[in-house]
């Protein structure tokens, strides 16, 4: 069902969204809206109810209450093979790579756009020469037009991380939400990332959630301040670092860089 009322800029939008674990509130009322097109990241302190938010979004955790909008419908209960349907595609903190396929296979896969789908399937569609040519430019598109052969497994985990989001961009998003996608990676590897987020098309709106703050600053046009379950503030990336509530919410965790 469409909103009436939806922001015809907005690409995603989150209705006073709570999560609760019993008692415990670990994410209260957050709303939100992402402008499509965005490169809007999610930052705050441990146990600010970053990932909690992710997974609500994603769909792999239920809401407890509240509304999530996609482009107007309402996606708040529908599962996260639904929603890839709708656009959405998300990479997680830890891989879901199959490892001990290829490179390309794993790119293959992901163009079938069919869950659970066998090795029969991927037999079927690398037969098909457009399939594989598509394969190779997302690999190009990440900086991986050298590793098709390789097992994932042999991958460096940055360049896992790369493979990851040759994987999502395969299935056609609206949204790509990242997990965390600098998390064990070098400075070179960060960097890497970095730029290839900067450089996808304007038409792929990016949410990421990310602890590190260099690389958010650099990448985001927007970002949302969580703390202790609780939105704190949505503004440019200058507005955030000079905020006198962001810093004191980071204070004796880590410095909002300058």
């Amino acid at each position: 069902m469409t909103d009436r009322t939806h922001d015809h800029s907005a690409l995603l939008q989150l209705r006073n969204v709570s999560r609760h674990f019993g008692s415990f509130r670990a994410l209260d009322e957050v709303s939100l809206t992402v402008r499509a097109g965005a490169r809007h990241a999610i930052i705050g302190p441990n146990g600010a109810g970053k990932s909690t938010l992710f997974g609500l979004i994603s769909g792999t955790l239920p809401v407890t209450a509240g509304s999530i909008l996609l482009d107007g419908k309402d996606v708040t209960r529908l599962p996260v093979y639904r929603r890839v349907g709708l656009g959405v595609a998300a990479t997680f903190q830890h891989s879901s790579l199959f490892l001990r396929e290829s490179v390309l296979e794993n790119v293959l896969l992901a163009l079938l756009r069919r869950p659970g789908v066998g090795l029969g399937g991927l037999r079927r569609v690398a037969a098909r020469p457009q399939a594989i040519a598509q394969a190779h430019a997302l690999l190009d598109q990440v900086g991986l037009p050298t590793r098709h052969e390789l097992a994932a497994a042999e991958l460096s985990h940055g360049e896992r991380r790369q493979l990851e989001v040759a994987v999502a961009l395969a299935t056609d998003p609206r949204l790509l939400l990242l997990d965390e996608p600098a998390a064990g990676m070098s400075p070179a590897e960060t960097a890497r990332l970095t730029a290839l987020l900067a450089a996808l098309p304007g038409e792929v709106t990016v949410l990421l959630v990310e602890h590190d703050l260099d690389m958010v600053f650099e990448l985001a046009d927007t970002v949302t301040v969580m703390h202790l379950g609780r939105h704190l503030m949505t503004g440019a990336p200058d507005e955030v670092r000079a905020s006198a509530a962001v810093q004191s919410a980071y204070l004796g965790t880590t410095e909002v860089p300058s």
